[in-house]
């Protein structure tokens, strides 16, 4: 390869979403996606005010970090995610991903998070167009972009094609940076989202929910990596 990292296509990541496990059996449905091949484990942190659901948070991931190695993707589906830097950073988080719709400096919370030592990702809800993201992306402030195929909140949602359009925009004005989509993703959705330009892929029901985990992960990847191409 030799090509220096800016010039590269970005690697085809899986992030099976933790959101769909056996809570109770956390650690072992974390080891159970990263031996069968998992890049991330995607952990959706919900406040039950920014979305109607409440999940699990800094504790929890805390606890996780102590049982894997894996990159720890964190998504926060929260009101004030400035309150939760610190907290995930201690906790062990790697990612940190919040949503460019709520009331908070974008810029701002980027550089904190990555002055602790996490990655920064912002995160778009369906309704909200490209360029919410643009400012803070052109000012080289954010390592990924999560693009919502369905409404957050909620796990096995029907995946929303209507939103590759903003996945191939986002592709086309950022060739290096890493995209995510999320929501409804699996074998029969796969292909609309690696060819929009989608390299970082967050499934949950169709990995836990697969009688052959390694095979479900191998299909998602195979299918970025072949688009890229």
């Amino acid at each position: 390869t030799g090509a220096p990292p800016s010039t590269m296509a970005p690697a085809a990541i899986v992030s099976p979403s933790l959101l769909a496990s056996d809570f109770a059996r956390m650690a072992d449905e974390a080891k159970k996606v990263i031996d069968g091949g998992a890049d991330w484990l995607h952990l959706d942190i919900m406040d039950g005010h920014f979305v109607p659901n409440l999940t699990f948070g800094a504790p929890v991931v805390k606890c996780l970090a102590k049982h894997t190695d894996a990159f720890l993707d964190c998504h926060l589906m929260v009101t004030n995610p400035g309150d939760y830097v610190e907290p995930l950073k201690d906790a062990g988080a790697h990612m940190f991903t919040f949503h460019i719709e709520v009331d908070e400096d974008a810029a701002v919370l980027c550089d904190r998070a990555r002055a602790a030592g996490m990655k920064a990702g912002v995160a778009l809800k369906p309704g909200t167009p490209a360029e919410a993201v643009h400012a803070t992306c052109d000012a080289g402030k954010v390592d990924m972009v999560l693009v919502m195929t369905v409404e957050p909140g909620f796990g096995g949602q029907k995946f929303q094609p209507e939103m590759m359009p903003k996945v191939k925009a986002l592709r086309e004005r950022y060739p290096h940076i890493d995209i995510q989509v999320d929501g409804g993703l699996g074998p029969a959705t796969i292909e609309a989202a690696a060819t929009a330009g989608a390299n970082v892929i967050v499934a949950g029901s169709s990995v836990f929910g697969s009688d052959d985990v390694p095979k479900a992960i191998a299909v998602l990847k195979d299918a970025v990596t072949a688009a890229a191409k």
